[in-house]
């Protein structure tokens, strides 16, 4: 097929012009990415967006597929002598997976069937005698095809009926029926397999052990819930419409009345619905709900991801990162602001230990010899503890602080340690700190984790991080794609300095990957920094495709071109030179001056390959070069009156942070070693569809204490009414 009859279908499906997406296949397939389509050719995709344009991929893709399956069909069924100039028309035609399918089935190669046997023994004549319904007397008609192995009326007749049984399991009509009957009523049923119904693993599905919900309605994070439980053995899950209704109405096509050979045939239609047409929809449904469900966990799982990588980031300051611990201690490493190790150390300020005041010291001395700035705490075990225990040397409750005036004081960040302890013992750590041990790593990565979420989250699969839902449960590859497509995007929406970033936040730059990415790090060691963007070229095996679609995204800080440390594309360099000498200035005149970028009408540079779109993103550029699209970061404190579960009355108003957001809601933790969770019904005085509606990920957000069970170690928490950012 050709590709503009691809456009043409994905343009109807995705309601785009069909233009712009046939420009955007031809990039796709020219190996352009999909951030530097979106950056890069505005003109091409008409504007299109990184979700579009990631869209178009993705249907493109599944209709090559299609393409490659009716390829197979029709094959199948030439080699077969069945195929008509019909037939042929309906499949080449056909552009939906599940309707080829069912053009495809009465063909398809199969097991040995009970249909099939009757058809061997000659039974096929009289399954289509008995559908006409004309014969009187079913038997007579029946014993002409006594022979071999049908050994009477009766076996002929069972034979036939299971022919008929098949081709009503296979008819067209009969299948889009029946699904339309699973879309509109079907039922999900989930029941504990007795046996395991008093085990402790099948305490946390308790809420599943007899449970019923119209599918349709059925959410993502409860349908992945009673899917994991009937992997695990414990519970049995069925997905049905009315079969009374169903059978009754799929009787109606092929019954013409109370006749002898009407009921041999009515009797067929529901022998076929119950054994052959209604598992298989069932098993299509409940593949179909799946993967729905798959999807919205994913989209929530990248989109969490996004928010987490694109979190604030402290910038190039010296940071102390601490891993707290109770009986093993607080790991505390102490990092310069390029985030190399200068010093780490272990402290005991906490029970059974509780060497208090010798921590304290410890700590302010690093704090001095190290010109600390900042200070990062994991937020896992020990985090509430430790920081109280941190802010209380700071304030000088110790009396170890001697120049306690003589700069300002460092302040104090909690950070997520998830996936820490994943990095610390991975590859990626070992190559950075060969002869640290595996808590030294961690805590370097808390602590570079306040420099730059981004630049040491890349370095950790995205499935450790923890911000997912049911990410173990969905379709891995999927998973891995949207993950990969995600950092992939927030790497390239930030940018990344050509001369301090790592092989593995390099990888990520649109046109790179591993190997480029190697290669670029072993220039640097031999050649020192880079100077230029040009200097790319150099690299080897970095050909002129990779350069286009690498060089916009890299940045090069102090280079002698101002234009190698902007979004600027060195592609559009010379439209910006001109830009220049129109002004009658030179090119760091016009990012340092207002009035001169304000002089420019660049309808004046528009040529056929450059358009408006491309020269406002060009003068926005000029005017914050290199920009960093990430918020300011905020210094954050808990309620001094909590610390544990017990410490919590109803009614409290307290701060908190918004550790992982699902479709049901968020959880946030408030500083008492137990996540609460605010249900998306708790989240505003108004219908929200979903969570993100009103919050992000790592917000700083105030919450009131509507219950606490502590029983089964949950509280509940409600924003409703207070004053958090949204305004409600």
């Amino acid at each position: 097929m050709e590709k503009n009859s691809f456009a043409r279908l994905i343009a109807q499906q995705l309601n785009l012009q069909e233009k712009a997406v046939d420009n955007t296949l031809a990039l796709l397939d020219e190996g352009c990415t999909i951030p530097f389509i979106s950056r890069y050719r505005k003109e091409r995709t008409g504007g299109l967006d990184e979700v579009q344009i990631a869209a178009i991929s993705t249907q493109y893709e599944r209709f090559k597929e299609i393409q490659k399956r009716k390829e197979t069909v029709l094959k199948t069924i030439t080699d077969l002598g069945k195929l008509t100039p019909e037939l042929e028309k309906r499949i080449t035609d056909c552009w939906d997976a599940t309707e080829l399918e069912d053009i495809y089935l009465p063909y398809k190669p199969k097991r040995r069937t009970r249909a099939q046997v009757a058809r061997e023994q000659g039974l096929e004549p009289l399954a289509r005698i008995l559908l006409m319904q004309r014969e009187r007397d079913p038997i007579h008609a029946a014993e002409k095809y006594i022979k071999g192995d049908v050994k009477d009326a009766e076996t002929a007749l069972k034979g036939a009926q299971d022919i008929i049984a098949e081709m009503v399991s296979e008819d067209e009509r009969s299948r889009q029926q029946l699904r339309g009957a699973f879309r509109r009523q079907a039922m999900i049923t989930s029941k504990v397999v007795k046996s395991k119904a008093d085990s402790e693993e099948a305490a946390k599905y308790s809420d599943y052990f007899d449970w019923e919900e119209p599918l349709k309605r059925c959410s993502s994070h409860r349908l992945l819930a009673m899917r994991r439980g009937e992997s695990e053995g414990i519970l049995r899950i069925s997905i049905s419409p009315d079969d009374d209704e169903c059978i009754e109405r799929l009787q109606r096509h092929y019954v013409y009345g109370n006749t002898p050979c009407g009921r041999l045939v009515a009797e067929a239609v529901e022998d076929g619905y119950k054994r052959l047409l209604k598992p298989s929809i069932e098993t299509e449904f409940a593949a179909l709900s799946k993967e729905k469900a798959d999807e919205e966990a994913i989209r929530v799982f990248a989109e969490n991801l996004r928010q987490l990588l694109l979190g604030a980031p402290l910038g190039q300051k010296r940071v102390m990162g601490i891993d707290p611990g109770f009986r093993t201690g607080c790991k505390v490493v102490c990092l310069d602001a390029q985030g190399n190790l200068l010093h780490h150390e272990a402290i005991f300020p906490h029970p059974p230990i509780n060497k208090r005041m010798e921590s304290a010291m410890a700590v302010q001395k690093m704090l001095k010899k190290y010109q600390i700035e900042a200070i990062s705490i994991g937020n896992g075990t020990a985090s509430r503890e430790t920081n109280d225990f941190i802010r209380d040397v700071l304030a000088g409750r110790y009396d170890v602080i001697t120049s306690k005036h003589e700069k300002a004081m460092p302040q104090v960040f909690t950070v997520s340690e998830d996936g820490a302890s994943v990095y610390s013992a991975s590859k990626i750590a070992r190559d950075e700190f060969p002869d640290e041990d595996v808590t030294v790593r961690g805590a370097v990565s808390i602590g570079r984790r306040l420099m730059d979420p981004l630049a040491e989250l890349v370095k950790i699969d995205p499935k450790s991080i923890g911000v997912g839902q049911y990410q173990h449960d969905v379709d891995q590859t999927k998973l891995k794609n949207a993950l990969d497509l995600t950092v992939e995007s927030c790497v390239n929406n930030v940018g990344v300095n050509l001369n301090t970033a790592s092989q593995h936040l390099l990888m990520y730059v649109s046109g790179l990957g591993p190997t480029l990415a190697k290669n670029i790090l072993d220039y640097r060691k031999e050649n020192g920094a880079f100077t230029s963007r040009a200097q790319l070229k150099k690299v080897p095996r970095l050909g002129p495709a990779a350069f286009q679609q690498c060089a916009g995204f890299l940045r090069i800080p102090g280079a002698k071109n101002p234009l190698d440390n902007s979004a600027v594309h060195p592609e559009r360099y010379d439209i910006v030179e001109q830009m220049a000498k129109d002004q009658g200035c030179a090119v760091i005149d016009l990012i340092n001056n207002k009035e001169k970028r304000e002089a420019i009408d660049i309808k004046r540079y528009v040529t056929d390959e450059v358009g408006i779109p491309t020269l406002t993103d060009i003068l926005k550029e000029l005017e914050k070069p290199g920009r960093d699209p990430r918020q300011q970061i905020e210094e954050f404190e808990f309620d001094s009156r909590v610390n544990t579960v017990d410490d919590l009355i109803e009614g409290m108003e307290l701060p908190g942070i918004v550790t992982n957001i699902t479709n049901f809601g968020a959880f946030v933790d408030i500083g008492v070693h137990q996540d609460g969770l605010v249900h998306i019904s708790q989240m505003a005085n108004r219908r929200i569809d979903h969570p993100t509606d009103v919050v992000k990920l790592h917000q700083h957000i105030l919450v009131r204490v509507i219950e606490v069970d502590r029983r089964r170690n949950r509280i509940s928490l409600s924003m409703k009414g207070l004053s958090n950012h949204d305004g409600r």
